[in-house]
């Protein structure tokens, strides 16, 4: 069985307040776009292991044990022995550090194919619960449509919202801004407008409205990022920001841009037409 699991952008990023717990509560509007991974995974009754984990296209960092898809094998065999030894096929598309959620991502279409292709009867509320343990964001890519999320982005409320029509474009440069130095630098504050006000306007309105905390600090530190959103709005976007805690910047425009890869030759660049969420 073969699945794509997708990305996601942040709609506005709210770091609201540091938590007892050290963590923070933000605000943010997930929404899901088309750039995917591809996944599969082959029952292989004559193998000698768990699971053989074949990665190819964009290449990962770090140790394949520790891959989310891996750990959702492993966490599921807890529960499910009867899930036989298999063949995990991983195409990258998706690239990681660009706080676009593609690890989370797999990680969700990993459950809900062994799900599916196993017959192990889990239904929405507990496959989300289990993704809930393996990150904050996980949980929102089984279902994968427009959500509110609060909490630490693991309290999902969907939302009816679109941006069909737009004309799309990601930039990710080659620099990794982890998670934990981004929340390191930030000073967390509540919005001088509430997230889900700023997205009911039109985007024209969005440019001082809808905005990522994380920018503030992470422009500071790499100005490389800064100049990839400015560049965008003098291309002519109506709105631009970074996702996540960076590195990549999205922007969105009325007329397409297939120029986009040779403005931004050095880095990773996606372009397409948004369309209606099935």
């Amino acid at each position: 069985m073969v699945v794509y699991p997708c990305c996601k952008i942040n709609l506005g990023l709210n770091v609201v307040e540091r938590r007892p717990d050290g963590y923070h509560n933000l605000e943010t509007v997930f929404y899901p776009i088309p750039l995917h991974d591809n996944l599969e995974v082959v029952t292989a009754p004559k193998a000698t292991t768990p699971y053989l984990l074949h990665q190819t296209g964009i290449r990962l960092e770090g140790n394949m044990e520790h891959n989310l898809v891996v750990r959702v094998l492993e966490q599921l065999r807890e529960t499910y022995p009867q899930i036989p030894p298999v063949e995990i096929w991983l195409h990258k598309r998706i690239p990681a550090g660009a706080g676009l959620g593609g690890g989370s991502s797999d990680a969700a279409f990993m459950m809900r194919l062994l799900n599916e292709q196993y017959g192990l009867g889990m239904d929405d509320e507990d496959m989300e619960y289990r993704l809930s343990r393996l990150g904050a964001d996980c949980a929102f890519f089984n279902k994968a449509v427009p959500a509110f999320a609060t909490g630490i982005g693991d309290q999902l409320m969907p939302i009816d919202f679109t941006l069909a029509g737009w004309n799309f474009v990601l930039v990710k440069p080659s620099i990794h801004v982890s998670t934990r130095e981004a929340f390191s630098m930030i000073v967390p504050g509540k919005p001088k407008v509430r997230l889900l006000e700023a997205i009911s306007h039109p985007v024209e309105m969005w440019r001082n409205t809808v905005v990522n905390d994380f920018e503030r600090s992470v422009f500071v530190h790499y100005p490389e990022i800064k100049a990839i959103k400015e560049t965008l709005y003098d291309m002519g976007a109506t709105y631009a920001s970074m996702t996540g805690s960076g590195s990549s910047v999205f922007a969105l425009f009325h007329d397409r841009q297939p120029e986009a890869a040779e403005v931004f030759a050095d880095c990773f660049v996606y372009e397409t037409r948004l369309r209606i969420i099935k």
